[in-house]
């Protein structure tokens, strides 16, 4: 099993859907489900650290004042 951190966002999104449906299914362990359930803990605080990361560089790439609001998005100028 990989590190966490060393997991590309999509095998760590991968391998936490794959950890639901383990616990789901409700055929674990207890201890084997503790187990599961810090790996998905750690699984989806990297997969939010990546999602954050790539908002950031989305942001850094956006023109200076082109980030979109709700109401910008709606079409409504009144």
């Amino acid at each position: 099993m990989k590190a966490v951190s060393k997991l590309t966002f999509e095998e760590a999104a991968a391998e936490l859907d794959s950890i639901v449906v383990q616990m789901e299914s409700g055929e674990v362990p207890l201890e084997a489900a503790l187990k599961l359930y810090e790996r998905g803990q750690a699984l989806a605080q990297h997969c939010q650290a990546l999602l954050q990361a790539a908002e950031k560089k989305v942001r850094k790439l956006q023109p200076d004042g082109a980030e979109e609001t709700d109401a910008d998005e709606d079409g409504d100028d009144a």
